[in-house]
């Protein structure tokens, strides 16, 4: 408090000369604040625009993708439909070349077993004659069969 009125009034003018460019300061940092504004709501809508176009375009791949994915789907069915009529008809076959081949084996088999049933039975007669003509003594019988070994 020591310090003049005069000189109080100086120090109150020194302040208030410095105070004069405030307004003009304040009035460049508000037209500053104002751009920036502006320029963040351009940038904002730009980039809104382009979040617009990319969820667009992701749309539009993501249909594509899902026709895709029908089609895909759509020609494997019937692959695998064309595979499995396709297996069927070659099972139907192989079972009817089986039933063919198993009546031709039994048929085989019912012959050959006539024909051995038919040369037991020759043979089987031819013993019992021998028997018989051994018991009536007929020793020529045994020799018979000494020939047919010695010729085999």
């Amino acid at each position: 408090m020591d310090v003049s009125l005069e000189r109080r009034i100086e120090i109150l003018e020194e302040n208030m000369e410095q105070l004069r460019d405030v307004p003009a300061r304040l009035s460049a940092v508000e037209s500053q604040i104002v751009q920036l504004r502006a320029e963040m709501q351009t940038g904002f809508s730009a980039l809104r625009g382009q979040n617009d176009e990319a969820r667009r375009e992701m749309a539009g791949l993501n249909d594509e993708t899902r026709h895709e994915m029908a089609r895909l789907n759509d020609e494997t069915r019937g692959e695998m439909v064309r595979l499995r009529d396709e297996t069927r008809g070659e099972m139907v076959r192989l079972h009817r070349e089986m039933v063919r081949l198993n009546d031709e084996m039994r048929r085989e088999m019912v012959s050959l077993n006539d024909e051995t049933n038919a040369h037991l039975r020759v043979l089987h007669e031819e013993v019992i004659s021998r028997i018989a003509l051994l018991q009536e003594g007929h020793p020529t019988a045994f020799r018979k069969n000494e020939r047919k070994r010695k010729r085999r």
